[in-house]
């Protein structure tokens, strides 16, 4: 049976399972989730309409790029500091409507990937789950992403940083990951298999990268 310490890097050679996967990688596509609308109103409150249609865009792509019969990793970055010691974070134990498949739910510790002054003081906790798309309750999954600096729930629970999520559909060779509010990136080994979601969302992709976007899916060099 596949694990994702195989499947990584012989699907995604080079590839580090953090934020920014669209700039690790030659195909993929950044969408802008809530365009020219602000996370408050004029009055200070929560603008929750915002909120309603970042989760619809963002619930969208991600039915988009997996089918009912896909098989997908189901991945979650904790980064910890070295002082905090935990045997279990409880990260996906709400998520997860198959309940058989906890038993499944693997952990590891790896070393801190990025670069600044305080990186040998932290570690990533990694939890990852083979499963299928109707084993979890990604409408709340995708919620929780999205709300990671404002106080709504859904939430993820952990005493650590907050979360990052990453949905690996291992049949397409897709991955997805929304780092918050704002937007979220796709990537894949395979153009065709993606193009019909930038032909469909275009209007979505992030202006500051549209023209790398654009290079990469013009018709003539879709393969």
């Amino acid at each position: 049976m596949i694990d994702l310490d195989y499947y990584l890097p012989n699907t995604f050679p080079g590839l580090t399972l953090v934020p920014s996967l669209y700039h690790q990688w030659h195909i993929g596509m950044h969408f802008e989730l809530g365009a020219g609308m602000y996370q408050f109103k004029d009055d200070g409150r929560l603008h929750l309409e915002m909120f309603d249609y970042v989760y619809s865009q963002a619930m969208a792509i991600f039915n988009e790029l997996f089918s009912d019969s896909d098989e997908m990793f189901l991945v979650t970055n904790v980064y910890q500091h070295k002082s905090f010691e935990s045997k279990q974070m409880n990260v996906y134990q709400q998520y997860i409507k198959n309940k058989d498949l906890k038993l499944s739910l693997r952990q590891e510790t790896l070393p801190n990937v990025f670069d600044d002054e305080e990186a040998d003081n932290y570690f990533i906790s990694r939890f990852s789950l083979k499963c299928c798309k109707q084993d979890i309750k990604y409408p709340l999954l995708i919620k929780a992403a999205c709300n990671e600096d404002f106080p709504l729930k859904p939430k993820f629970r952990s005493a650590a940083s907050y979360p990052d999520v990453f949905f690996i559909n291992i049949t397409k060779n897709v991955i997805f990951f929304i780092y918050d509010d704002r937007g979220c990136e796709v990537i894949a080994t395979n153009k065709k298999t993606i193009f019909p979601v930038y032909e469909k969302y275009s209007d979505w992709l992030a202006e500051y990268s549209r023209d790398k976007m654009v290079n990469c899916f013009t018709i003539r060099n879709k393969r």
